[in-house]
C-alpha cells in the first residue's frame, strides 16, 4: 500500500532514528545503510526536511538528523507527505458511489476491515517502533515495509 518513495523514507528515517540522537548522518552515509539509490534519497530528505522531520547542516560536521524523537514521528505523518491516497480507496471493486454503509458490495466489509486496520497501523505505529525491533534478529522495518509494498503489488 505504500509507494517506493514512502517505503525509502521510511527506511531513511528509522536509519537516522538508529543512529545516535543529535548527531548528523551524511547523506551518502545513509544511502548505503538504508540501501537507497542517493539521488532519490536527496530528494526524499529535502521533502522530511520541509515537512519538519528533519534537520541538516553542512560541512565537515554536517549530515542529516531527525528534529522530534522518534516515538512522536507516526508513520501517517510520512506516508501523507509522499502518498497521495490517504486512507484505502472505499471500494475494492471500484464502486464508489454505489458502494457505502447502506448499499455495500460484496466485498465492503472485509474492505472496511483491512481499510480500518491500515490506518491504525499508519496512526499507531512510530519510527521508534520500527528502529527499535521487537524481537532480536528480526528486522521489523523491513518487515513491515515489505508487507505494506506486497499489498500494494497483488
Amino acid at each position: 500500500m505504500f509507494s517506493v518513495t514512502s517505503q525509502y523514507a521510511l527506511r531513511a528515517l528509522t536509519q537516522l532514528a538508529r543512529h545516535r540522537e543529535q548527531q548528523a548522518m551524511l547523506g551518502k552515509d545513509l544511502a548505503v545503510v538504508a540501501e537507497i539509490p542517493p539521488n532519490y534519497l536527496a530528494k526524499i530528505l529535502l521533502a522530511l526536511k520541509n515537512a519538519g522531520l528533519l534537520n541538516t547542516a553542512r560541512g565537515s560536521r554536517g549530515g542529516y538528523w531527525l528534529v522530534r524523537p522518534a516515538e512522536s514521528i507516526h508513520l501517517i505523518e510520512v506516508v501523507q507527505l509522499f502518498d497521495q491516497m490517504q486512507t484505502p480507496q472505499p471500494c475494492v471493486i471500484g464502486e464508489r458511489d454505489q458502494c457505502n454503509d447502506e448499499h455495500p458490495c460484496q466485498a465492503h466489509e472485509r474492505w472496511r476491515k483491512i481499510r480500518n486496520d491500515y490506518m491504525e497501523f499508519l496512526e499507531g505505529t512510530t519510527i521508534a517502533d520500527l528502529a527499535n525491533p521487537a524481537h532480536k534478529g528480526e528486522d521489523v522495518t523491513a518487515r513491515a515495509v515489505a508487507d505494506a509494498g506486497h499489498m500494494t503489488n497483488a
